[in-house]
């Protein structure tokens, strides 16, 4: 009995075992798979990005734009600063006339055989003598010109009856001058009235005089003209003389006319140039750099600027030499000009 009973039992666990092992093989046949790669078969792989592309109704097209012509750089013209500006010559002369000298007395002559006739050789002979004596001065050249200018002056006194440096018409040493052409830096005039005795009787009376012996003695003078003669004055027979004494223009330095001129000419074209250049600016002024035109006014304005330029440097250089030898001629007026009678 109890044989039986074990034996339905042990039947009950293989009958157990058996349908274990059929769904075993069922699921095996049946059922979902997993695979596992063997490990060296791994690949890793760089996950890739989807960009979306844009279809051709979303591409944007720049816009065009109109071409801007780059302005043109306007150039600067030359200052002047007022260099162009040519110096003036001094035109200021110098006329040195002491009083008229009357003789009082008769001054007799050193030696008892000296002429007692004025002439014109005599006179200027004594008047360097005194120059030689008086500080080595030197001799005075006697000059046509000035011979003639005191020849008027003895003439005019006779004929109008005066004894002065300007005549009852109002003409003086300086007017003769001119009359006779004789440009001058300085001039000067010593009368004499009376009967002096001889010529180194006249030069003796002249140098007892300050003003006439400061004249006789100037040493601006370079040239002399005398003039001498025997004439009724006031009623009686008498003697003039008179000393025309000068130092010419042309002992100063020569002032170019021709370089005057050229600068005179090239200002000319300068302003005319300025007033070209300052039209053409107001116009690039007034037009737009983006205006196709500006460009053209530009360059023709910069196109000009060269020449002004130019002919500024030139003009300048010719000013400041110009400008240095009217310095140095007015020097040489200015020191004749020292020069006054006492």
């Amino acid at each position: 009995m109890i044989g039986q009973l074990l034996g339905i039992i042990a039947g009950i666990f293989a009958l157990v075992a058996a349908g274990a092992l059929s769904y075993v093989s069922l699921e095996q046949s049946f059922g979902p798979r997993t695979v596992m790669p063997p490990t060296s078969a791994i690949v890793q792989k760089t996950p890739v990005v989807a960009v979306a592309t844009p279809s051709s109704s979303a591409v944007i097209t720049p816009k065009k734009t109109t071409s801007v012509p780059v302005p043109a750089k306007v150039s600067v013209p030359t200052k002047t600063n007022g260099s162009l500006t040519p110096a003036k010559a001094n035109v200021g002369k110098t006329i040195v006339t002491p009083g008229p000298l009357r003789a009082t007395t008769i001054t007799l002559p050193s030696s008892s055989s000296a002429p007692s006739d004025l002439t014109v050789s005599g006179v200027i002979l004594y008047t360097n003598s005194e120059r030689a004596q008086n500080g080595g001065l030197p001799a005075l050249t006697e000059n046509s010109f000035l011979d003639r200018d005191a020849q008027m002056k003895l003439a005019d006194m006779f004929a109008k009856q005066y004894f002065e440096h300007v005549s009852p018409t109002g003409v003086g040493p300086g007017d003769l001058a001119k009359a006779v052409g004789y440009p001058y830096v300085i001039v000067g005039e010593n009368l004499a009235l009376g009967d002096f005795g001889s010529n180194q009787g006249v030069l003796t009376a002249w140098m007892n005089s300050p003003g006439h012996r400061a004249n006789i003695l100037n040493p601006h003078y370079t040239e002399i003209g005398v003039a001498v003669g025997k004439g009724m004055y006031e009623g009686r027979m008498t003697w003039l003389a008179v000393q025309s004494f000068g130092m010419p223009l042309s002992a100063c330095p020569e002032i170019s006319v021709a370089v005057k001129n050229q600068i005179d000419a090239n200002n000319t074209e300068i302003a005319r140039l300025r007033a070209a250049l300052d039209a053409k600016k107001a116009q690039v002024d007034a037009t737009p750099t983006s205006d196709p035109n500006y460009n053209t006014y530009a360059n023709e304005f910069n196109a000009l600027v060269p020449q002004y330029n130019m002919i500024i440097e030139m003009n300048r250089t010719l000013v400041a030499n110009y400008n240095t030898s009217v310095q140095v001629f007015n020097d040489c007026i200015n020191v004749a000009g020292t020069a006054v009678a006492h």
